[in-house]
């Protein structure tokens, strides 16, 4: 099953690859839009006690190391390019 699902996302993981940035909306966009870390992983505390975590379910998305490192290209060019300091 999970060779089935890696060749259908295969194509836009490489295409989420080879994506260049030379624009510096977009690339602030990308970099406010993806999140630095996983948006899902949960704890819910009471009274200091952890009664359920939640946890991290981006690695389950077969784009996920192809969407962090689009985040990592738009932040290097901003700092490389534009000069921003973030």
């Amino acid at each position: 099953m999970n060779n089935q699902v890696s060749r259908l996302f295969n194509p836009l993981g490489q295409w989420l690859d080879s994506l260049e940035i030379h624009d510096p909306q977009f690339a602030l966009f990308l970099y406010k839009a993806i999140p630095a870390q996983c948006p899902f992983e949960r704890e819910f505390k009471i009274a200091g006690r952890t009664f359920l975590k939640i946890p991290p379910l981006c690695k389950l998305n077969p784009l996920y190391d192809q969407v962090v490192g689009l985040r990592f290209r738009a932040m290097c060019y901003l700092v490389d390019e534009c000069g921003m300091t973030i």
